[in-house]
């Protein structure tokens, strides 16, 4: 039985555990704290026997306040000799910093955008070893985490930016490019879906889906959000993803945020189309 340790049991790869306990796979997961899922990730006699005898580990982990990573601060000596045939860590594509909106792929230098942190993490993981796959995703959404949701709690957002591009993927395609990848070569991997646009896109897609109304366009002044909300509008870029899908022969399931924002809305209640947004809230 395959046996995968997941450092990190969030959104997106507790959606890959219950896939992988489906198929057959044994699944062991770290959190802050324990719980009937997961181990604590403090809990290192637990954790390290863990990687003494897992076949595969995954980190979703993001850089620490301090910019380190956690998990290879703590493990990543033991990680290096464990026995596990399949090393993975799930990055950003913020990486690749501001493009202008270009196309980049996974040939691009990484590192000098505002998630340098995250870069060097990249970097640390790309070098533990030479069976790591680094999988670098954009924005990322799904069922309870869309601009449909985001439209319902008054969170949404039109801001006024001729010309800003976003990726984004759905979380289900992250599962399926991530189990693609147990069976590709080490290396990095853009999952993206094929359809970057404008945020305004989706959320005016959202809208005629739900039928909630549309918030207004607003300046990022306006918008008065957070500085982390300013800082996602302050790049712009196309991600690529035919190296995922010519190598590891994935296929998104959502190859745009139409298909993905539609199933989504198959399985949401009823909304109330007279429902108000709050333009006060900060997107992020």
């Amino acid at each position: 039985m395959p046996h995968i340790l997941i450092f990190g049991l969030g959104y997106t790869t507790a959606r890959l555990a219950a896939r992988l306990r489906n198929d057959g796979w044994r699944v062991t997961a770290t959190r802050r704290s324990a719980t009937d899922e997961a181990i604590a990730f403090t809990d290192t006699d637990a954790v390290r026997a863990t990687i003494a005898t897992a076949s595969h580990i995954l980190s979703s982990v993001p850089p620490g306040d301090d910019g380190a990573d956690p998990v290879l601060a703590a493990y990543g000596a033991d990680i290096v000799t464990s026995p596990a045939r399949w090393i993975g860590y799930l990055s950003a594509t913020g990486v690749y910093g501001d493009t202008g909106g270009a196309w980049v792929d996974e040939t691009a230098p990484i590192g000098h955008g505002r998630r340098g942190a995250r870069a060097d993490a990249d970097m640390a993981w790309s070098n533990l070893r030479d069976d790591v796959r680094i999988f670098r995703l954009p924005g990322i959404y799904g069922p309870g985490r869309s601009a449909i949701d985001r439209l319902i709690d008054g969170r949404a957002r039109r801001i006024d930016l001729p010309g800003q591009v976003f990726s984004r993927v759905h979380v289900d395609d992250i599962v399926s490019g991530v189990i693609a990848g147990f069976d590709g070569p080490a290396g990095a991997y853009n999952l993206s879906d094929d359809l970057p646009c404008s945020q305004n896109r989706v959320v005016e897609a959202a809208s005629a889906l739900s039928g909630l109304p549309l918030p207004p366009l607003q300046s990022l002044e306006e918008a008065q959000l957070s500085p982390m909300g300013r800082a996602f509008y302050s790049e712009n870029r196309r991600i690529a993803n035919g190296k995922a899908k010519r190598v590891l022969k994935w296929t998104p399931q959502f190859p745009t945020y139409r298909e993905g924002l539609a199933r989504i809305a198959m399985t949401m209640p009823a909304t109330d189309s007279n429902a108000p947004t709050t333009a006060s809230v900060d997107q992020r």
